[in-house]
């Protein structure tokens, strides 16, 4: 009955009251948002009748349930099988600033059949994101980029950047931003369940979306099912040392290409060894510095090459680019004209549905910065350093990953951070060379929760792994169809 799995909700969340002539509604104050009714639609005329979408009410703020509130946009496709049904499996994309409405009819096409017939498909847009209650700062196009290496006559304005940032969000989006983080999303998502009727949830999340599994994980462990975390990182990392752990496993991956490009040398031309390959590469760094390499249309300086750093973790990949490189900054592509640029990502385009242009990258810093507050210093000298040590470390990318962020000048989330360290069970799938979760980040994912299991696929490239190993991908389905991990970590 939902009347009973929302008291097991509310004991879960609410603070405790004391008793008066209202004592229900004094104990119960999050009563009503988890006796809402759904009003299931249509999502749209693009995808199957089967294709359903609905508006949830929450509070803005859990510890004021009487206050404001946003709204949470939710989907569904049901389970095909009424037999066969376990019960609901949400599905988040990461992120943090990764919409999941679509997820059940993009994702679920490609999931078994069998975990078809026993979940209902949950997609939901995080608070924050999309068309829940999307956050907007009116950043331009240049703000939106985040990709800045060290340079001593640009620090002075990447700082001026990350205090513009911090502080036009904080203009556009006051107070509501101390809310927007993973323990808020985690609370909407157990929110969900309630309305749903469910006693529990199973899960699939993707990159930063296995850390909001994990916090969910955490913090509502007696209603945590069946949890897949595809591609983890570290969860005390979580913040700036997540993108310091990137620079750090950037270096290996870089190493296995260059050994794997030499021994290819009549196929790419690049050097007969792994020092001449390195030799070829960064001579052609030091070329686009002095003058961009134009390819296909791009104009690439050193920077914007080291920019692409996420391409070494994909061998091949990486070899036809660089050889592309190669050609077109020895003449045999378009000439490059003008001097060195920096090239912004492009605005996304506003949605029909009002959603602000600048919503993906003000929905990651506002997550992301009220989750960590505590791991970004605020002296911008302590990021000149870092940056400048880093680069010599981590010498493709370690500016990149130390340099200043709009972080620096965030104000606090609503509360602090969550240490992750239990024994729920789940599944972890982490690719060998992952680009952005490396596998040292799955691997301390893995015994934080100490009832996990971990697969991981040797030799796997790039971010996410389902869908592109069978090996992993029967794991996570027998583990989602039978509840049964496997009985040790498994090497695919």
């Amino acid at each position: 009955m939902i009347v009973g799995l929302a008291t097991a909700f509310l004991c879960a969340l609410a603070p405790a009251t004391t008793a008066s002539g209202s004592a229900a509604a004094a104990a119960d104050p999050l009563r009503p948002y988890a006796q809402q009714a759904p009003r299931w639609q249509r999502c749209d005329a693009e995808h199957p009748a089967t294709y359903t979408c609905a508006t949830l009410t929450v509070p803005l703020d859990y510890g004021d349930p009487g206050g404001r509130t946003i709204e949470i946009a939710v989907s569904r496709v049901r389970a095909t099988g009424a037999e066969e049904r376990r019960g609901v499996l949400l599905l988040n994309p990461g992120g943090p600033n990764g919409p999941g409405l679509d997820l059940p009819v993009s994702l679920g096409a490609d999931l078994p059949a069998e975990v078809r017939e026993r979940y209902d498909l949950i997609g939901f847009d995080p608070r924050g994101v999309g068309r829940s209650s999307p956050v907007g700062c009116g950043l331009t196009a240049e703000e939106q980029d985040l990709e800045r290496p060290y340079s001593p006559g640009t620090f002075a304005k990447d700082v001026e950047w990350a205090r513009t940032v911090a502080a036009k969000c904080r203009a556009g989006e006051g107070d509501r931003l101390r809310h927007i983080t993973t323990r808020n999303t985690a609370r909407d998502m157990d929110l969900v369940r309630a309305v749903l009727g469910e006693e529990k949830i199973s899960y699939l999340g993707f990159s930063y979306g296995t850390y909001l599994g994990a916090v969910y994980a955490q913090m509502f462990p007696r209603r945590t099912d069946r949890f897949v975390l595809d591609s983890a990182p570290d969860p005390a990392g979580y913040g700036r040392g997540m993108f310091q752990e990137m620079a750090r496993a950037a270096g290996p991956a870089f190493t296995r290409w260059t050994e794997w490009t030499a021994r290819r040398h009549a196929t790419y031309g690049l050097g007969r060894t792994p020092a001449e390959v390195r030799t070829t590469f960064w001579d052609l760094v030091a070329r686009a510095d002095r003058a961009p390499v134009d390819l296909d249309g791009t104009r690439y300086t050193g920077d914007t090459i080291r920019a692409r750093r996420a391409v070494f973790s994909r061998v091949e990949r990486a070899a036809a680019w660089v050889a592309e490189l190669k050609r077109a900054a020895g003449g045999e592509g378009p000439e490059p004209s003008g001097g060195p640029e920096r090239l912004p990502r492009p605005l996304p385009s506003a949605s029909a549905r009002d959603v602000p242009p600048d919503n993906e990258a003000a929905s990651a810093w506002t997550v992301l910065c009220a989750d960590t507050r505590e791991s970004w210093p605020r002296d911008p000298e302590r990021y000149r350093r870092d940056a400048v040590r880093d680069k010599a470390r981590y010498p493709l990318s370690g500016d990149f990953e130390s340099g200043i962020r709009p972080c620096a000048f965030w104000e606090p989330g609503s509360e602090p951070r969550t240490t992750v360290a239990n024994g729920v069970p789940a599944l972890i799938l982490q690719n060998e060379w992952d680009p952005a979760t490396p596998l040292a980040g799955g691997r301390a994912m893995h015994r934080a929760l100490s009832g996990s299991r971990m697969v991981t696929v040797a030799g796997g490239e790039g971010h996410i792994v389902t869908g592109t190993n069978a090996c992993a991908d029967a794991s996570a389905a027998l583990y989602l169809t039978t509840g049964r991990l496997p009985a040790k970590d498994l090497t695919c």
